[in-house]
C-alpha cells in the first residue's frame, strides 16, 4: 500500500512539474508577412525563457481579427494595417491604451526578373497580377489603393489572381503562376526566382503600418505583458530590421 502510495505520488509530482513547465503560455495571432521575424523572436525569448511557451498563428489580418471576433484564443495581436486593429478595438477585444506601432513597411511588385517596369501604367503590359484578397490581406488593400489612385484599377482587375494572404501571392509570382504580385518589400527579400520589379510611390496607398495590441483576454497575464515589453525591445526591433522593417 505505501508502495503504490509512493508511486502515486512520484506520478503526481511528474505530471504537476510538467504543466508548470509550460504553464505560461501566450499566444500570437500575427500578419503573415511578418512571420519570419517573430519566428526568430520567439525562439530566442523561448531559450531565455525555458517556462514561457509561446504559440503563433499567421495569417491574413481580416481573418485573424475575426477568428478573435469569433472566439479563438489570442493574447497578442500583431496586423499589418490599422484598419484591422481598429476594429477589435472597436468590437471591444483590444483596449486601445495597449495599442502601439511595431514597425512599418513598403509595397513593391515583384515577377520575372526580365520584365521591365517603370511605371504603375506599365502593370498594362502583363497577364496576371497577385494580389492578396483585399477584404481580408492589408497588402491587397494597399495594392487596390495603389491602382485606383494610379488610374488603372478598373482596366486590370480582371487580370488580377486573388491570394489567401500576401505569402501566397508571392509565391504565385516566384513560380511564375502569375507575372508579377503586389507585396511587402520585406516579402520580396525571400523571394527565391521572382525579383522586385517595381516601388510602388508611397503617396498613392496609406502607410503600410503594424499595430501590435493586447486583447482583454490577455492583459491580465504577466507572461503577455512580458512578452509584449519584448516585442518592443531593442532585440526584437534589431530582429525586424534584419527582415527589412522599418523601425521607427
Amino acid at each position: 500500500m505505501l508502495a503504490a502510495r509512493t508511486v502515486l505520488a512520484i506520478l503526481f509530482g511528474v505530471f504537476f512539474s510538467v504543466t508548470a513547465a509550460f504553464s505560461g503560455e501566450v499566444r500570437l495571432s500575427v500578419a503573415a508577412s511578418m512571420s519570419d521575424a517573430v519566428k526568430q523572436m520567439i525562439a530566442g525569448y523561448e531559450q531565455k525563457h525555458p517556462d514561457v511557451k509561446i504559440l503563433p498563428n499567421f495569417g491574413a489580418s481580416g481573418a485573424l481579427a475575426k477568428q478573435v471576433e469569433q472566439g479563438a484564443p489570442a493574447d497578442i495581436f500583431i496586423s499589418a494595417s490599422t484598419d484591422w486593429m481598429d476594429y477589435l478595438v472597436g468590437k471591444g477585444f483590444v483596449a486601445p491604451r495597449d495599442v502601439k506601432v511595431l514597425a512599418y513597411n513598403a509595397l513593391v511588385v515583384v515577377g520575372d526578373k526580365k520584365l521591365k517596369i517603370s511605371s504603375m501604367k506599365d502593370l498594362s503590359k502583363l497577364r496576371l497580377i497577385a494580389i492578396g484578397s483585399p477584404q481580408s490581406v492589408p497588402a491587397g488593400k494597399y495594392a487596390e489603393q495603389a491602382m485606383q489612385a494610379a488610374g488603372i484599377y478598373s482596366s486590370l482587375v480582371a487580370r488580377l489572381v486573388m491570394a489567401q494572404d500576401v505569402r501566397q501571392a508571392l509565391l504565385y509570382a516566384d513560380r511564375g503562376e502569375a507575372d508579377a504580385a503586389f507585396v511587402y518589400k520585406t516579402d520580396a527579400l525571400l523571394a527565391k526566382s521572382a525579383g522586385i520589379l517595381y516601388e510602388v510611390p508611397a503617396d498613392l496607398y496609406d502607410q503600410v503600418t503594424y499595430p501590435v495590441g493586447v486583447t482583454i483576454q490577455g492583459a491580465a497575464k504577466p507572461e503577455v505583458k512580458a512578452f509584449m515589453k519584448y516585442l518592443r525591445g531593442a532585440e526584437a526591433g534589431k530582429i525586424l530590421e534584419q527582415y527589412g522593417f522599418v523601425i521607427r
